[in-house]
């Protein structure tokens, strides 16, 4: 249900030639893996007899002791039933030698894979196998399938691809075609000596290949007890995910050690489905290659070592979210600006509650205006206060539009909502979805009218979260003219607010802004409560935001069914709420998505700010009728 796998990268302290006390070094990293529940073993190039052996590639001595010590592996390897091991040794074929890795698993050996690209030195002592295919060779007494064209099979069709070291360096790597061809997670046994800057131009390239293949991308580097007279090598493991690294090692020498962590085959799956470049590449480039089955039983990992933010919109490093709130409040200026320009920098108006949306909304037209050379007086500010207003945010409403130089009115709703009324027989007194909707409705025609009088257009203020739930009134303020928050979720859009406050171009307003962030969420559609505060908290109706982004993020982005993302918010939230909670609001959140898809199929151009998005032009497309049963009735099941 999960689909981790849980991969280890061990560095032992190769000796070069001591084959005897490498193996020994092997077995146990082989057994520290098996305590760790890890899936996946994966250890160094030529980590049986030790890279630099230079010419003694060439002796028979050392290539009969690489091959006992890979049987002794094999024999090991019984022991521990759930572990597939890619480990590297000399081997001799039809009297050639080639750098390999064998694959290893419960007892067995599956396969030998020849190193496909070398260095000029390298090429000294081995062939380069990148044309073997379709061979067989035995070796200590087993034949197994041998050549570049093998992927290995663990689990519940789980494909695992090995290549080594210069491979991943090559202007087409091995690893492409086998990641076309169906390999989720690529293994890499490395020897990489340093050098100044290559730590980073490694790391940079094994994320970077995880990112264009869409895959979980496995490096393990020999460790500095390798160091020869001319070269120091690393001992740099790296494991990454479709672009971003998921561990590595922290000594910039290092030797000795295991690192392991889980990776998300969900996430590699879902990328796959849904980018047409990588479908288009598995049709035009992915080959027949053979596949060798190797663990039936189910992967382990249980996924707890898989980082799991319970704010995945929002990046955990200050700095980090300090610019991607910067990049996102730019992306919306931008949008709105060329909108503006392309109807004739016409004026706009935003409907101004004192609340969060429509304040980012208003400093998005504010800003737009002043990077257009324009007057921010023709940014159209109106408040329309009627019997849910609070004087908290009437007062903030007040002070933002004055301080940010905009051209502000208050046109009060109540006695046009009460006429409405009366006209079509609906007591006041009965707080229904007539009694909200006919509010926002009002405040909407207002906004609409007074844009045709001025030529301006109206700023829409609803956001992603808020077009996932639903959480709006059909043709009220689920309309506008152009939706500048419509790809930015409620978690994040406090984080902007608070990033924007922080500029000096907007310090006079700093004071005003931070109360508007400190103010409980609410559409203000129902009386204040006696003391004058706001009676109506969104998240006590329609459940805490943070949780809703976190289920929308994992369905819209990945495609996880219920089951997982109950069992990531559970362990997310841990604490927090409990689980019974987390189920209802799911639970919830499912009901609404799929009943409220007719809003978002009419809803008005918008801006894309992230990977997630339900314009239904570019994003997300679901007929308004669709049955929702299978997703609802899972979450019920939990």
């Amino acid at each position: 249900m999960l689909d981790y796998i849980r991969i280890a990268c061990a560095v032992p302290g190769v000796q070069p030639g001591n084959v005897e006390k490498n193996v020994a070094d092997i077995c146990g990293f082989l057994r520290q893996a098996e305590e760790r529940k890890a899936d996946v073993l994966l250890l160094p190039e030529l980590s049986i007899t030790g890279y630099s052996c230079g010419d003694l590639f060439a002796q028979d001595t050392l290539l009969r002791a690489a091959a006992e010590g890979l049987r002794k592996i094999v024999g090991f390897s019984a022991q521990y039933p759930g572990i597939l091991i890619a480990v590297g040794l000399p081997v001799r074929f039809r009297g050639m030698v080639y750098n390999c890795a064998a694959v290893v698993a419960a007892g067995e050996l599956k396969g030998i894979v020849p190193k496909s690209y070398f260095f000029e030195e390298e090429l000294r002592n081995f062939t380069m196998g990148g044309d073997i295919r379709d061979q067989e060779i035995t070796l200590a007494g087993v034949t197994c399938p041998f050549g570049t064209d093998l992927l290995f099979e663990l689990g519940e069709n789980t494909v695992v691809g090995v290549e080594i070291c210069e491979d991943l360096f090559a202007p087409i790597p091995p690893s492409t075609l086998l990641a076309l061809s169906g390999a989720e997670v690529i293994l890499n046994l490395s020897a990489s000596y340093d050098l100044a800057g290559k730590r980073k131009y490694r790391r940079d390239l094994v994320t970077q290949q995880s990112a264009s293949a869409r895959c979980i991308y496995a490096y393990a580097s020999t460790g500095c007890t390798e160091t020869s007279c001319d070269v120091v090598y690393s001992g740099h493991s790296l494991i990454a995910e479709n672009g971003y690294c998921l561990a590595e090692n922290q000594r910039q020498f290092d030797t000795d050690y295991l690192m392991v962590q889980d990776c998300d085959l969900g996430k590699i799956r879902a990328t796959r489905q849904k980018n047409p470049s990588f479908r288009s590449g598995c049709n035009r480039f992915g080959g027949e290659l053979r596949i060798v089955k190797t663990l039936s039983t189910p992967l382990r990992s249980d996924g707890i070592l898989y980082p799991n933010s319970r704010n995945p919109f929002i990046p955990e490093d200050a700095g980090q979210l300090a610019q991607r709130c910067r990049e996102i409040f730019n992306t919306q200026v931008t949008g709105l600006k060329q909108r503006l320009k392309g109807i004739g920098n016409a004026d706009v108006v935003v409907g101004i509650s004192g609340g969060l949306d429509s304040t980012l909304a208003l400093l998005c037209a504010v800003e737009a205006m002043r990077q257009m050379g324009r007057s921010t007086a023709c940014v159209h500010g109106i408040t329309m206060p009627c019997f849910g207003t609070s004087d908290r945010t009437h007062n903030n409403a007040w002070m933002l539009m004055e301080k940010l130089g905009i051209t502000a009115r208050e046109i009060p709703i109540r006695e046009a909502v009460s006429q409405h009324f009366q006209d079509i027989g609906q007591d006041p007194a009965v707080h229904d979805a007539t009694f909200e909707n006919a509010q926002a409705r009002e405040r909407t025609q207002i906004l609409m009218d007074y844009a045709g009088r001025v030529g301006g257009i109206v700023l829409g203020t609803g956001d992603l979260s808020e077009l996932a739930l639903g959480w709006c009134t059909f043709n009220g303020d689920h309309m506008s003219m152009y939706g500048v928050n419509a790809g930015v979720p409620k978690t994040l859009i406090r984080k902007i607010v608070d990033a924007i406050s922080q500029e000096p171009d907007y310090a006079d307003v700093r004071q005003t802004l931070a109360d508007i962030l400190d103010t409980p969420i609410s559409p203000e559609l129902l009386p204040p409560d006696a003391s004058g505060k706001i009676a109506q908290q969104t998240e006590d109706l329609v459940g805490p935001y943070e949780l809703h982004d976190f289920f929308l993020y994992y369905m819209l982005r990945w495609g996880f069914a219920p089951a997982k993302i109950y069992a990531l918010a559970r362990r997310a939230f841990d604490g927090e709420y409990a689980p019974d909670v987390i189920k209802k609001w799911l639970c919830n959140f499912y009901r609404r998505f799929f009943t409220q898809q007719y809003k978002r199929n009419c809803g008005p151009d918008g801006v894309k700010v992230g990977t997630v998005c339900l314009c239904p032009r570019w994003d997300w497309r679901m007929p308004s009728d669709v049955c929702g049963s299978l997703w609802i009735h899972e979450a019920e099941s939990l």
